[in-house]
């Protein structure tokens, strides 16, 4: 199975695939690239907890070379401004409500004076709301609407045009995440028409470094009425702080202080930069944390192409004395491993090498591209932050998989067949991979085989669980058979609109501790750090499976194409 597998994605760019495996993305950079971050395709059809969004039942959560050039500053950057922030409410049942919004009437100055006639005002909010939940396919989403549907209006990221009584407004950074939309509209500094490229709108990178701040600071209480009343009602004071003037300064929401009369003065030592609030005292320790991801969408049909997507995000701790102590940090590859590419940094980086934040997945693997050193210097903050972002066109996703789903009857037949791929590190904290019946009622009848693991039912008899436990055996392959018989439906039931007829997916589920995909890694001995004492540095590294799906091959699925660029 995986040499046949192997040869169908003959148009995704062959290299060497290197022996500890290749890498992944973004989110704070001044340089255009930086904009990739917000540029990127969002998850495609189906993904998300479960496609159709009924991922409480498919998804229960888990228990336990180039030239080199001189180095370019970080900061000082202008554009990275924003005209408006958004955290909206979206509910099927009651519709939509605006929680919080905020205007910077200086920005919308700049907007007037660099737009031009091209400027689009921002509407009120209860006008703006409608039009977004409309964009967003949150309303009418079973209709055809012209302005949204049009095959002319494909969008292929998070930014949007949103229709408004005074004509299109862009662009518009949202998303939808649990119920709640976060949105925002950064700059752009100069002509709207004809639209710039998203890469040379360097305020998407920082807007959604911002977002990603609020959805940081409010998610864990959305399901606590009273607690999210409290954060919302504390976003205009913390915003006043991270986002002064429409300026992103510092998108770490939940570091700041709630009140005014919290806020430290400014620092005497004129050094000491505004994102470094507060000073350590004790021996020095730095903690590196590189986090990839992998999202993936296999067919196992020749006429169309399995894709696949790596992200990976270097998190940093750092406990060093001083008011501005230097820090530099250095990302290393194994030999022949694809670059890492879309890289966006936090803004308390000094300086890099511009040629590695153009290095962008949008463009075909070639010889001339950017492929290190990725040496990072930075001031760090106070509290854990992420020091980078970046993808990479890895050759071959970690785990193989073929799922077949046929009726014969009143019975349906499933086949389930797993291969890890010889470079993956087979040691699992937890593998396995959840089979959800959408449109049925619930499971009556199972008989099953399994080569390797356990198969459990579901609490609500509509998913079945396969455990594959902490590794493969010696073969790499894992296999299940099974026939299911089902009852009566009923309301209680899941339900998708995607997952109809044989329409059906395998989405898996891993966690490989001390192993990258890209191979990435942080040579502890590398870590520079210019202050007194010997520190403690601490580097960890893991794979997690996001969005892994794996389709019926016999039986229609939702497609993921690649747009061709220019």
């Amino acid at each position: 199975m995986a040499a046949g597998r192997e040869g169908r994605r003959a148009a995704v760019p062959q290299r060497p695939f290197a022996a500890a495996a290749p890498p992944l993305p973004p989110i704070v950079s001044p340089a255009p690239a930086a904009a990739a971050a917000a540029a990127a395709p969002p998850p495609p059809a189906g993904n998300g907890a479960a496609p159709g969004g009924h991922g409480a039942a498919a998804a229960p959560p888990r228990p336990p070379s180039a030239p080199a050039a001189s180095p370019v500053g970080i900061t000082g950057i202008t554009g990275m401004a924003l005209r408006a922030v958004w955290l909206l409410r979206h509910d099927p049942a009651t519709g939509g409500a605006v929680l919080f919004s905020r205007r910077y009437p200086t920005v919308e100055l700049r907007a007037e004076t660099f737009n031009g006639s091209t400027r689009v005002p921002i509407p009120s909010d209860s006008a703006f709301l409608k039009a977004l939940l409309l964009e967003l396919r949150l309303e009418d989403e079973h209709l055809f609407v012209e302005q949204r549907d049009t095959c002319t209006r494909i969008n292929h990221s998070c930014v949007h045009s949103v229709s408004t009584a005074a004509g299109e407004l862009w662009p518009v950074l949202a998303f939808h995440k649990s119920g709640l939309i976060y949105a925002c509209v950064p700059l752009v500094e100069g002509s709207l028409e004809p639209r710039p490229p998203l890469l040379t709108v360097t305020g998407l990178s920082q807007g959604l470094a911002l977002l990603l701040g609020i959805m940081d600071y409010v998610s864990p209480s959305r399901k606590n009425e009273a607690e999210l009343s409290a954060k919302v009602g504390q976003l205009r004071t913390l915003l006043i702080q991270a986002c002064p003037l429409g300026t992103p300064l510092n998108t770490n929401i939940r570091s700041l202080n709630s009140s005014f009369e919290d806020i430290q003065e400014m620092p005497a030592d004129k050094e000491q930069p505004a994102w470094r609030s507060s000073t350590y005292k004790g021996k020095p320790q730095v903690n590196v944390c590189i986090t990839e991801k992998v999202k993936c969408m296999q067919y196992d049909q020749r006429d169309v192409v399995d894709t696949w997507q790596v992200y990976g995000a270097v998190n940093c701790k750092c406990d060093i004395e001083g008011s501005a102590p230097n820090v530099t940090l250095s990302l290393t590859l194994p030999t022949n491993a694809p670059p890492l590419q879309d890289i966006v940094v936090h803004h308390c980086v000094t300086s890099v090498d511009p040629a590695m934040l153009l290095s962008t997945s949008a463009e075909p693997l070639h010889d001339s591209v950017y492929n290190g050193p990725y040496k990072f210097p930075f001031i760090p903050p106070s509290d854990s932050f992420d020091l980078c972002y970046y993808t990479s066109q890895v050759p071959v996703p970690p785990i193989l998989g073929c799922y077949q789903l046929i009726e014969e009857g009143s019975q349906i037949k499933i086949t389930v067949n797993l291969k890890l791929h010889e470079s993956i590190k087979n040691s699992f904290e937890y593998c396995e991979a959840r089979i959800p019946f959408f449109n049925r009622g619930p499971i009556a009848q199972l008989e099953y085989k399994v080569s390797h693991g356990q198969l459990d039912l579901f609490r609500d008899r509509s998913l079945l669980v396969w455990v594959i436990g902490q590794k493969f055996p010696k073969s790499l392959e894992v296999s299940l058979t099974g026939a299911v018989s089902f009852g009566t439906a009923g309301k209680e039931h899941p339900t998708d609109y995607v997952c109809t007829g044989n329409t059906a997916y395998v989405k898996l589920y891993f966690r490989i501790p001390d192993f990258t995909l890209t191979g990435c890694y942080v040579d502890q001995h590398s870590v520079q750090i210019f202050v007194p004492g010997k520190p403690k540095i601490t580097a960890s590294r893991e794979l997690i499976s996001s969005d892994y799906y794996i389709w019926n091959s016999k039986a229609p699925a939702p497609m993921v194409f690649k747009p061709l660029l220019d």
